[in-house]
């Protein structure tokens, strides 16, 4: 298998020296072809390098990643960000689906995520992806928007127009208020993670709601939620005080 011909682009030079330490002994599936420190030099490598893969920190020298990924004409390489962002910045990557791996790293995440790229190999998304991560770092809550890739279409849905999410053992289905119905192969608990600080609610197991959608709480029968679609989802037993605490407190 052809090696990933792979650019390291960070504004420290030991975190590019570990980097380049974890491929060289632990990835069979990459090779460091060359290394940067900034906005400027990045550009330089991958006009010079031409790599499939950039290994690429948030912040740089003389700027950020974003900086130097608005000034490409077009994206011939995958991604993955190095960064040491708070919750509410990897929130915009993972809404995104954007890979990326967190400060300090380490060697099993790294390789995971390399691993990642190689069975993905999604160059036709990434400028789409990308687009929507550019929206994401700096919109309000309400325009919030996340991707849903399914096996044959990519989805850029807005949050609020998520009335609920339903496991189906690793797979999760979107339900929307337009009435459509997205399934994609990511477990609920991710996205439990993902949109917990937006309104959401895990009040079963298997159900994730948007608490804007609901429309009433019946007690009966152990205790569902009509939702605004007309579906009814339950309520577990231990998420039953909860739920009814956040009414109190509304």
């Amino acid at each position: 298998m052809k090696k990933l011909r792979t650019l390291i682009v960070d504004d420290e030079a030991p975190i590019r020296e570990l980097i380049s330490g974890i491929i060289e002994n632990f990835s069979e599936l990459a090779e460091v072809i060359a290394t940067a420190d900034g906005v400027a030099s990045g550009l330089a490598a991958i006009k010079q390098h031409k790599p499939d893969l950039v290994l690429l920190d948030v912040n740089l020298i003389d700027g950020t990643a974003f900086d130097l990924l608005q000034q490409l004409d077009e994206i011939k390489f995958a991604i993955i960000f190095i960064t040491a962002y708070e919750k509410y910045a990897v929130n915009a990557f993972k809404f995104s689906a954007v890979d990326y791996i967190m400060k300090p790293i380490h060697i099993d995440e790294l390789t995971a995520a390399i691993r990642k790229t190689v069975e993905q190999s999604e160059q036709q998304a990434l400028s789409l992806k990308l687009n929507n991560f550019f929206d994401n770092i700096n919109s309000k809550p309400k325009d919030k928007k996340i991707v849903l890739k399914t096996s044959e279409s990519i989805f850029i849905v807005k949050v609020t127009d998520i009335i609920r999410c339903e496991a189906d053992h690793n797979y999760t289905t979107f339900y929307l208020i337009s009435g459509k119905k997205v399934l994609v192969s990511k477990t609920l608990k991710d996205y439990d993670e993902i949109l917990c600080d937006f309104f959401f609610f895990r009040a079963h197991q298997s159900h994730l709601i948007n608490i804007n959608h609901i429309v009433s709480f019946e007690k009966s029968d152990g205790g569902y939620l009509r939702m605004i679609d007309g579906s009814s989802v339950p309520v577990s037993k231990r998420k039953r005080e909860e739920l009814l605490e956040f009414f109190n407190q509304i």
